[in-house]
């Protein structure tokens, strides 16, 4: 194995910031306030956004929408104390905008109280505010809520996103809530109820119902892809699962619906189509599948023009994490992950693909593009949380719009570089982060931090967890393994039928190639990570003797159990290629498990998840913690009673970062 290190000569050179500079510190997680789903105006001259906001003593999060002004960055607020805004969207002749925020339906409308889903019986519904003044006006009455929603070409009607009602409704009335197991999870109570197309006049009124059937527009743990009206406003184009439950979701497909409805007409037969979207003002349209229909291979953005359908992307042969069209409909931004940075791309539906020049802004949301091709995106960097920012046009600089986050400006923060090896062929990297007034003639104690996915990715940008630990006094390593994003098709793919074998080599040389800078206490490394971050410290603490502490965070240790009972299922099945219950793949889904090699792990391990995973789900903690304490390894494990992959709350998340943290303190100094 040859290792190849890439430092650049500015990681030594600085030495302290001012000394009256605070480090990153728990509390500094809950004023962190974030922006999502950034919607520019038509004229290009407003971009309405998202901001949430946590609130430590309530334990809730505020949602307000902001209006922007793209030259200046002034900021006002569109909406006052409304719960669950999200989901602006900008009318075509950017008079009014909708938006998604929770309502309690009245009695004429939903004709009983909706205790249902023994929550407080509000749902997401459609609102629309004028721009020139007056209230939001909600336009739907969903009893199921809204999920998603579309203006039409002339601004008259909205297309929105509801599930049905509950599959055997007449038999829990009746006090039956029995339901059929296929490919839910082992957590659900209910049978899953498909979610269908229906349309409204944008002023309010009667809704209409466009779609029925098994199948269905959303699936039961994804957003669902958005709607789109066709040119002339007379069909309305949709992502057609199987079924509402995640598992078969891989083979979907793309339909359209007419406005006044009908069968549904298939308009995209390739298997994992989604995220269809039109080029503005012409019929060619751009889709995402996984590139030549393999799962395990990167998202490609797929073109069809003149009649013909070609992976416009398929020269840069990698993974990508959206795309917008350009104004004239000739070309395409994309955006992904590339090495340790996260690149946009401007990329000519018949031409070679040039990268933007961001500077050290990474991408982190959706790119909404104007008609003039103004651009607007969430970003952020090493050093700064994320912040809105626009582009004048694919050739300007980004400039920084908001501050919402500006006082990390004035924190002592860890500073990042990126670091290069090579393993088993393969050109590798990472992200390093070191503590505030990092000295290069000490030593310190490292702590791996792992991202998860497998599919995602570590780059050059602001971490709450990382800074915790850089404050801490620990230099933080985040390897990018075989199955990561960023390093194109070929190394996401060579993960197939290695998903624990390979990456750990991966992540060792990592780790050899940072010890090799000489500051890293060899005696002192600690390893970490959430869902398959997590999954990889339970498989390297059973293969590697070299680990002082452990953090394992929603790890999944069993892949057979794993399969079984959580709602990934088939995603399982493609890093195997066949099901564990089969007897030419039975082998190799245990031969990958950690937990046949539970009986190795000597390091101190903390072990954390959520009672209500899905995805991972806790049994396979709970498996981990006994197989260690029986083993009479010092293992803790902490569990929250929530019903996600990872905390949503503030001081939940506050609580899992601080174990997180002090594990590492307890047992690396």
């Amino acid at each position: 194995m040859k290792i190849r290190i890439i430092f650049a000569a500015s990681l030594f050179a600085f030495t302290c910031v001012a000394a009256h500079a605070a480090p990153f510190t728990f509390d500094d997680v809950a004023r962190l306030v974030s922006l999502s789903d950034p919607q520019i105006s038509p004229d290009g001259k407003n971009i309405a956004v998202v901001r949430s906001t946590p609130d430590w003593k309530s334990d809730k999060t505020k949602h307000e929408l902001d209006l922007v002004d793209a030259k200046t960055g002034a900021l006002r607020a569109l909406t006052f104390e409304r719960d669950g805004v999200s989901s602006p969207r900008w009318s075509p002749d950017g008079k009014h905008i909708a938006f998604l925020a929770k309502a309690a339906l009245p009695r004429d409308v939903d004709g009983k109280d909706d205790d249902s889903k023994n929550d407080d019986g509000t749902r997401s519904q459609v609102f629309v505010m004028p721009m020139n003044g007056g209230d939001a006006l909600r336009i739907t009455a969903a009893k199921q809520g809204v999920d998603e929603f579309t203006w039409s070409p002339d601004g008259a009607r909205i297309a929105f996103v509801t599930e049905d009602a509950p599959v055997n409704e007449k038999a829990i009335k009746e006090h039956n809530q029995s339901f059929q197991v296929t490919d839910g999870h082992f957590l659900l109570r209910e049978a899953l109820a498909s979610s269908h197309v229906w349309i409204v006049p944008s002023t309010g009124g009667e809704a209409k119902r466009l779609t029925q059937g098994a199948f269905s527009v959303k699936n039961d743990q994804d957003d669902p892809s958005p709607l789109v009206f066709s040119r002339d406003g007379k069909r309305i184009v949709f992502t057609k699962y199987p079924s509402p439950y995640w598992g078969p979701s891989f083979r979907s497909t793309i339909a359209s619906v007419g406005v006044d409805g009908g069968d549904p007409q298939t308009l995209v037969d390739a298997q994992g189509a989604t995220a269809f979207t039109y080029a503005p003002g012409s019929d060619r349209y751009a889709f995402q599948r996984p590139r030549n229909g393999d799962q395990n291979n990167g998202h490609a953005v797929y073109v069809n023009a003149d009649g013909k359908t070609f992976d416009a992307t398929a020269a840069l042969a990698r993974n990508f994490n959206g795309y917008a069209w350009l104004p004239g409909g000739k070309g395409l931004l994309t955006f992904g992950d590339l090495g340790t940075n996260t690149v946009v791309w401007e990329q000519p539906i018949d031409g070679k693909a040039r990268a933007l020049d961001l500077g050290d802004v990474q991408v982190s949301s959706p790119l909404s593009v104007s008609p003039r091709g103004k651009v607007a995106f969430i970003g952020a960097t090493v050093l700064q949380p994320a912040e809105l920012y626009v582009l004048d046009s694919a050739r300007a600089k980004p400039r920084r719009l908001t501050r919402v986050n500006a006082f990390a400006d004035k924190l002592d923060l860890g500073r990042s570089e990126p670091v290069q090896w090579t393993q088993d062929g393969f050109a590798e990297d990472g992200v390093l982060t070191y503590p505030p007034g990092f000295d290069k003639s000490k030593k310190y104690p490292l702590v791996l931090q792992i991202h998860g996915g497998p599919e995602g990715a570590s780059t050059l940008r602001f971490s709450p967890l990382t800074q915790l630990l850089a404050a801490a006094g620990f230099v933080v390593f985040q390897p990018n393994y075989r199955g990561s994003t960023n390093l194109g098709d070929a190394y996401q793919h060579a993960i197939f039928r290695d998903t624990g074998a390979g990456p750990g080599k991966d992540v060792m040389a990592g780790v050899d190639a940072v010890k090799k800078l000489r500051f890293v206490d060899a005696n002192r490394i600690g390893v970490s990570g959430w869902s398959y971050g997590g999954y990889m410290t339970t498989w390297l603490t059973g293969h590697y003797d070299i680990w002082k502490a452990a953090v394992s965070g929603a790890a999944l240790t069993d892949w057979v159990m794993d399969y079984t009972i959580s709602y990934y299922q088939m995603g399982d099945v493609y890093f195997f290629g066949g099901s564990p219950w089969q007897a030419q793949y039975r082998d190799i889904w245990r031969e990958q498990s950690p937990i046949q090699y539970a009986a190795n792990v000597k390091a101190p391990t903390l072990i954390l998840g959520d009672v209500g995973d899905s995805n991972v789900p806790l049994v396979n903690s709970y498996e981990w913690y006994h197989a260690l304490r029986d083993n009479g390894v010092d293992v803790e494990f902490f569990a929250y009673p929530a019903d996600s992959h990872f905390p949503r709350d503030i001081v939940q998340t506050v609580d899992v970062y601080r174990r997180w943290v002090g594990w590492m303190q307890q047992h690396l100094r």
